[in-house]
This record gives structure tokens, C-alpha cells and sequence, in this order.
């Protein structure tokens, strides 16, 4: 899959040093041509290309041999940059190089790297002063690689779905998508240290800058573990082609990051509400006792429950396993238990739920009827293995694609099934989860290996979204870097044991802090029956994660609520509610995360990089910008430590405020998870639902915490279509700006050009005293007005309004 080719054609490299083990560039020698956003240099060893893709984006390519790589699209979504004003001087001993954001600085001797910002602030060295290292590029073998300065204070996050540790500074990684070799706990899960199911070759530091290197070999990333001056990363084959991005704020980074490898989309608004997967049943042992009825029943449960359901999918088990593959494989064959699947989708739609989709792997298998694994081979639609014709649909090649579809995915898209959970992408070159067998082997499938996932995940959220006519949703586990643009994963199989719990929680902020916004996890943990008191714990982390998603293995009870209790069944459905209700400030931020690469679930440092208190806090995150959530992961607690940054915060349960930048010890019953709210925060929710698009929202609930000024901006669509990507869509702006003698707070007009219906509004004031008027526009109210309400702290305005017109409320 990999394509070279001669950026000159009438030049022949040739080599003048002896050779080494390690080669490096070696001194600088000429700059060979200046092309639009590229400039190419010729070095004693090497050719490097810079490329200024924005003023504060740089690309990094170099050449032993005088060949570069074609460009690829399964990482990288965009080479085409605008045009970059640069100027460049050249001295005795120094290339200078400056856009309006950065300063670049190349030592002639040694062709070491220096990058400032636009202030003379150090970001990046290569320049080795002590002379005790080489810092910079370097050849080994098939090996490429850079070192660098490690800076006094400097902190990396990023590399992907890790369950380990958050600061990355003086660690050692290496990153290649898998969970881990072998079962060394006695709980049957893998290795948290080597869980690397969405490894993504990106980090930032909080110097300003952050580093993705666009190679899909295994990767190792030294971050001062073995030296405390330098860190290095490198591949174990493929190019030296790596982007420099200038932040410098984490936000700013994460949006750079994501302008090179893509965004995610909208997914439809329904999948913000709960997500269900089954086994129809019966798990690995009991798939005699799988039923289309049981299905059925299961939604029926939810909704006689009135407990708020939108997505469900069929694990496993809904399929017979083949001849060959046996559960690792797929034959698209129902399980004689399933009577009828068309009446089941059917039924399930009757219920008004949004979406039903089914789990594959990526192999085809022979069933009873069905021979799609000896078709596919006859036609070549499948990877090639060495002693075998292969299994794998070649998910590279887009004629394999509409082949496993057409006969494939089609036959159950067909019945009812409108998206995928595309399991098992790690097992492309790789020992599987479900059987012995590792695919294709040989040296290309080191690169391919890592690609898999993202082709395996592109194929049906494309070929789905073409089907339903609606955004495309595929659910998968594995990814590397661009897998947020299809769109969403989970952190994998993770036993319900209390150890597991805050590593599942730590791969969230990994994975977020890596460009994929959009993650979900089993809550309740995977496999075994759960104490009761985790599973409400990891459904309250679950129900206030970025996608809500539970499922799990254990047989007969699996993870429905029901299962754990009454105690369990009521904080689910609090917690399940209080996430629908919340939908609106999900679905804003959504928005926010598909135009700018943040996430949803958000790591503390990435709004205070800055602050070190922070930087290895992995039981807190901010959902959103304002709700800071922090999950209990210690059983019996009756109280945890909360970390609460700069500013004031308000606990949400019971309205005191605290100041910031402190530690607190607070209580958390089990029906409690600790939730503070950020200061001048603007929440906006709606009523009760059982599933989106039950009811036409009329009226929205808004929570202003006036303890600073602050700005929101609602946004909405028509929460399925693509239109939006169209500027289908439309955006209301609320301002509240505080003073010492008012708080005034706007609803602005409603604008753009989705025609949604007019919004009336309760806003709720939290305030520390009664207020002395109300004016709303004009007009002036007294307290306990049939428009005005002030009781337990909280101030309620109601407004009625059209949605073309400004409302100011003054509160003195």
C-alpha cells in the first residue's frame, strides 16, 4: 500500500559519508527550491522538505535516499493549505525563517531545528549545547527518528486511548493499536500498561506546541525516561514526516491537530441519547438461548420502565459462526433462534427507537447457506495471507468494499439494521481476541496494521450513511490517528472490578486529548457480574461520558439496570434523565467539537495547562466547559478529594460555592456524583423525553451561575441530515455580563438559516441573595409574578419571545 516516488527527477543522491549505525542529516549544504507553501533543502545526508502549512503549522519531511512518500488519505484528511507568507534570510551560520506566529532557526552545522514564537519564546530545540547527545534526525536500519530538547516544566499529553498515565513526562511508550498479549490478572483482563486499542501518534506540551508524526509503523516515544534532558520518538520503518503545532493553547492545538487529520462530524442528535448492546440472550455458551423475542422484550423493558432509550445493537450472537473463522469471523447468516428479523427491526421501530444496528468482525466466513468467504477469495476481495488466500475483507480496496457490502452488510441493512460495531481491527496482522489466527503477515502489514481500523471503520459509516440517508454512526473499538472522523469508539472489554474503573475513565482523557472527541465505554465494566456499588458508579461516569453506552457479557443478567437492584434501577434512571435533559448543552458542544476539535470529555489540563495541579488528576473532567464531573471510583466512599481549579465553583447538588485553585473533601452518597459547575456557566436543558424526537421542544431551561460574565452559544439543526454542513443550521447567543450593582443578561436573536421552532425560555438565576427588580426589555416585575419566581437561592424569569427578537433581563 505504499507509494514512492522521485521529487527530482534529474537527481541522484549520493552519499559521502561512510556508514553508520546511526545516520544523521548531517551539515547543510544548499536550499535546492522554493515552491509555493514548500521549501526544499539539500543536506550533507538528506533531504528535507519544510512545508508552512498554516503560519502556525509546520511539516517536517526528510529523505536518506532522495525519495519521498506519496501522500496518503487514512491519517491525513488535508494537504491542501492555503498559501503561507514566509520570509527567509540566510547568515553565515543560521537559516532564518519567519511566519506571523513563528520564528524558525536552522544551525547550519549539524542542521539542528530551533522554533520560537513570534515573541522570541523558546517552543522547540534541536540545538545541543553540552554536546553529550545528537539532537535531531536520524537513520537507523529502516529506522527513522528525531531527538529533542526536553525543556525545565515541560508536560506531554496525548498519544491516544491509554490507560496508564496522563502526564506523559519521563515516560517511555510505544504505540501500536492492540490491548495486550496475554491474560496476567486473574480477572481475565489485559495489561492496563500495554491496553493500546486507539493509539495515536500526537501529543502536546504545555510549552505551546504539539507534535503529530504522520507514520503508521509502530511508534516509540522516549519523553525523558531514559535521559532527562532529551525526549525522541521514532518509527520502526516508513518516512520522517512529522507537524509542528503552534497553539499555544491546548484548545488551539487540538483544533490544528484536527484541520490535518480531520473532524468529527455531527452524529445524529438521537445518539447522544442511551446506547444498548445485547447479546439477544445468550452469550458465548448460551446462544441456544438467543431470540428475536428477547430483543424486543428488552426494549419494551426500557420503555414500560420510562427509562429514556434511543440506540440499541446486536452483539455477536445474532449471527451463526462459520466453518472457518468461527467467532471471529462473520458469515451475515441469522442464528436459527432469530425467527424473523424483519418483524424484529420493525417491532424495535414501533418502540420509536432511533437506531438499531448489529456487530461484525472483519473476516468473512462460509455459513450453511452463504459461502461468502470462498466467493470473496474467488474474486480477490480479500487480504492476501502467506500460506492461505486470506480472510480479511480488503478493506484497502474500494472494490472489496462494495463487494462486502453488496453481499454482505446489504442483506442486513436491508432487514432493518441501519449502522455497525466493527470489532476485532486490531486482529489485521495481529493474534485475535476470538481465535489464534494473526492474518496477514510480512513486513507492509507493520504499517497496514495500524491503518486497518480507520479503513475498517470508514467502510460502513460511509456505505450506512449513503443507506439511511441520515449521518452515518459506526461504533468500533480500535482507531488510530483520523479514526474521529468515523466516528465514535469504545474503550474496549474491561471486566466490572473496581481496579479497572479509573483506567477506563483515564482513556477517556487520553483519547480526547488526542483529537477523538466522540468515546463511549461499557459502563458497568464488560464481563462479570458487577458489585452493585460500581455498577452505580460507572453508570453515573457512563450516563455523563461522551456517548452513553451500556452493555455487557455476563449471563442472564447483563447490564440492564433491573439486574442491580431497585437502588441500582432509580440512580440509573436519575442519572439517564438527567443526561437527556442536558441534550441541548451536549449537542452545542458537539458542534463546537466539529469545528474545532474539542472534546466533550475534557481532561482538566486542557483549559488549565498551566496549572500543574492538574496534570495527573485522571477522576475529574469537564464535560463541556462548565460541568466539572467527578466520578467515585473507590468502593464504600462516603466522601472524595476534588481538585477545583481557579475561579468559583458551585457544588450542583446543593449550591454552595467554593473558591478555586483548592482541594476540598466532599460528600458522596451513592446517589451523588460530585458535580461542580464553573463559574458564569450558562446551561441550557429541556424536558423529559423518552427518546429524541418524542416531542417538538417549545421551551428550553436556562442555568445562569452569574458569579462572572460569560457568553453561550446554542446551536441547532435538524439532527440528522448533512444540511449542516451546508449552514443548515441556526445559533442563539446568550451574554451575561456581571457587575458590581447587576447582572444583565441577553437572549440574542436566533440566526442563520435553519428554520427551528421559537424557543420560550425559563432562565434561572443562582443567586446568594434575594434580588431587589426584575426588568425584562422594559418592563419592570415584582417577585412571585406569573412570570417571576424566586425561591431556595434561585431566581426564575419566564420569556416569552420570538426568536428574531433581542431580550435583555437586568437582575439588581
Amino acid at each position: 500500500m505504499k507509494y514512492n516516488y522521485l521529487i527530482f527527477s534529474c537527481f541522484l543522491f549520493i552519499f559521502t559519508s561512510t556508514i553508520r549505525a546511526q545516520k544523521s542529516i548531517g551539515d547543510y549544504e544548499k536550499i535546492l527550491l522554493e515552491k509555493e507553501n514548500q521549501l526544499t533543502i539539500q543536506t550533507k545526508n538528506a533531504l528535507v522538505i519544510i512545508e508552512f502549512c498554516t503560519p502556525s503549522i509546520l511539516r517536517f519531511r526528510t529523505t536518506w535516499n532522495g525519495v519521498f512518500e506519496k501522500e496518503e488519505h487514512w491519517m491525513v484528511s488535508n494537504y491542501n493549505w492555503n498559501p503561507v507568507n514566509y520570509q527567509l534570510k540566510e547568515t553565515e551560520k543560521e537559516i532564518n525563517i519567519n511566519t506571523t506566529l513563528l520564528q524558525i532557526n536552522i544551525h547550519k552545522k549539524t542542521f539542528a531545528i530551533q522554533i520560537f514564537d513570534n515573541k522570541g519564546n523558546l517552543l522547540s530545540s534541536e540545538f545541543n549545547q553540552n554536546k553529550k547527545n545528537y539532537l535531531g534526525a536520524y537513520q537507523e536500519d529502516k529506522k527513522v527518528g528525531t531527538v529533542k530538547q526536553l525543556q525545565e516544566n515541560e508536560h506531554f499529553f496525548g498519544f491516544g486511548e491509554r490507560m496508564d498515565f496522563l502526564d506523559r513526562r519521563g515516560k517511555k511508550v510505544t504505540l501500536n493499536v492492540g490491548r495486550g498479549i496475554g491474560r496476567p490478572h486473574i480477572t481475565g483482563a489485559y495489561n492496563v500498561l500495554e491496553a493500546n486499542y486507539s493509539p495515536i501518534p500526537f501529543f502536546m506540551s504545555t510549552k505551546g506546541y504539539g507534535v503529530f508524526f504522520h507514520n503508521a509503523y509502530p511508534t516509540t516515544w522516549d519523553m525523558g525516561a531514559s535521559n532527562n534532558e532529551i525526549y525522541s520518538f521514532q518509527a520502526e520503518g516508513g518516512a520522517l514526516d512529522y507537524y509542528f503545532i503552534y497553539g499555544p493553547t491546548f484548545t488551539s492545538i487540538l483544533d490544528g491537530y484536527t484541520s490535518i487529520t480531520g473532524k468529527s462530524p455531527l452524529l445524529p442528535k438521537f445518539a447522544l441519547g442511551l446506547h444498548v448492546g445485547t447479546y439477544s440472550g445468550g452469550t458465548w455458551g448460551q446462544e441456544k438461548n438467543t431470540s428475536t423475542d428477547y430483543v424486543v422484550n428488552l426494549a419494551k423493558k426500557f420503555r414500560e420502565l420510562q427509562i429514556p432509550l434511543d440506540v440499541l445493537h446486536l452483539d455477536s450472537t445474532w449471527r451463526i459462526f462459520g466453518k472457518s473463522g468461527g467467532k471471529g469471523a462473520t458469515t451475515f447468516e441469522w442464528r436459527e433462534t432469530f425467527k424473523n428479523p424483519e418483524k424484529m427491526f420493525s417491532d424495535l421501530y414501533d418502540l420509536n427507537l432511533n437506531m438499531v444496528g448489529l456487530h461484525l468482525r472483519p473476516r468473512f466466513d462460509n455459513g450453511k447457506e452463504l459461502q461468502l468467504l470462498d466467493e470473496a477469495r474467488k474474486k480477490g476481495f480479500v487480504y492476501p495471507e502467506d500460506d492461505n488466500p486470506g480472510e480479511f475483507v480488503n478493506f484497502f480496496d474500494q472494490k472489496s468494499v462494495d463487494w462486502w457490502w453488496d453481499n454482505g452488510v446489504k442483506r442486513v441493512a436491508d432487514q432493518g439494521a441501519m449502522f455497525l460495531k466493527t470489532d476485532e481491527g486490531s486482529a489485521f496482522g495481529r493474534k485475535a481476541n476470538e481465535s489464534d489466527k494473526v492474518g496477514p503477515k510480512g513486513e507492509n502489514i507493520k504499517e497496514l496494521h495500524n491503518l486497518f481500523p480507520i479503513a475498517y471503520a470508514k467502510a460502513p459509516y460511509e456505505k450506512f450513511q449513503e443507506h439511511n440517508g441520515i449521518r452515518g454512526m459506526n461504533h468500533t473499538r480500535e482507531g488510530y490517528a483520523g479514526i474521529q472522523r468515523y466516528p465514535f469508539i469504545f474503550a474496549g472489554d474491561w471486566p466490572s472490578e473496581w481496579q479497572y474503573f479509573e483506567p477506563v475513565i483515564k482513556a477517556g482523557l487520553n483519547i480526547g486529548l488526542s483529537g477523538v472527541g466522540n468515546w463511549s465505554h461499557c459502563m458497568g465494566g464488560f464481563e462479570h457480574v458487577a458489585d452493585p456499588e460500581l455498577y452505580i458508579r460507572w453508570c453515573q461516569f457512563g450516563l455523563l461520558s461522551p456517548i452513553a453506552h451500556l452493555f455487557g457479557m455476563e449471563h442472564p443478567s447483563y447490564k440492564e439496570p433491573w439486574s442491580y437492584g431497585d437502588e441500582a434501577q432509580r440512580i440509573f434512571k436519575q442519572y439517564d434523565e438527567m443526561r437527556y435533559s442536558l441534550i441541548p448543552y451536549l449537542y452545542s458542544y458537539s458542534y463546537e467539537m466539529y469545528t474545532k476539535g474539542t472534546p466533550l470529555m475534557r481532561a482538566l489540563v486542557l483549559a488549565y495547562q498551566n496549572d500543574i495541579n492538574v496534570y495527573n488528576i485522571t477522576d475529574q473532567y469537564l464535560l463541556g466547559e462548565s460541568l466539572m464531573i467527578c466520578p467515585v471510583t473507590q468502593k464504600g466512599a462516603q466522601t472524595r478529594v476534588v481538585y477545583l481549579p481557579e475561579g468559583i465553583w458551585t457544588d450542583y447538588w446543593t449550591g454552595k460555592t467554593y473558591e478555586g485553585k483548592k482541594d476540598y473533601n466532599v460528600l458522596c452518597p451513592i446517589d451523588q456524583l460530585p458535580i461542580f459547575v464553573k463559574q458564569g456557566a450558562i446551561i441550557p436543558t429541556q424536558e423529559l423525553i423518552n427518546y429524541v424526537g418524542e416531542k417538538e421542544m417549545t421551551q428550553l431551561t436556562l442555568d445562569v451561575y452569574p458569579n462572572a460574565s460569560n457568553t453561550f452559544t446554542l446551536y441547532n439543526d435538524d439532527g440528522k441530515t448533512l444540511d449542516y454542513k451546508k449552514g443548515k443550521f441556526n445559533t442563539t447567543l446568550f451574554i451575561s455580563k456581571i457587575s458590581e450593582k447587576e447582572i444583565e443578561f441577553t437572549i440574542e436573536a436566533t440566526k442563520g438559516k435553519f428554520k427551528s421552532t421559537v424557543l420560550d425560555y425559563i432562565v434561572r438565576f443562582h443567586l446568594k441573595e434575594k434580588p431587589n427588580s426584575i426588568k425584562v426589555d422594559d418592563k419592570i416585575y415584582e417577585l412571585d409574578s406569573d412570570k417571576i419566581a424566586f425561591k431556595d437561592g434561585v431566581l426564575s424569569v419566564s420569556v416569552e419571545r420570538n426568536s428574531k427578537e433581542k431580550t435583555v433581563i437586568v437582575v439588581k
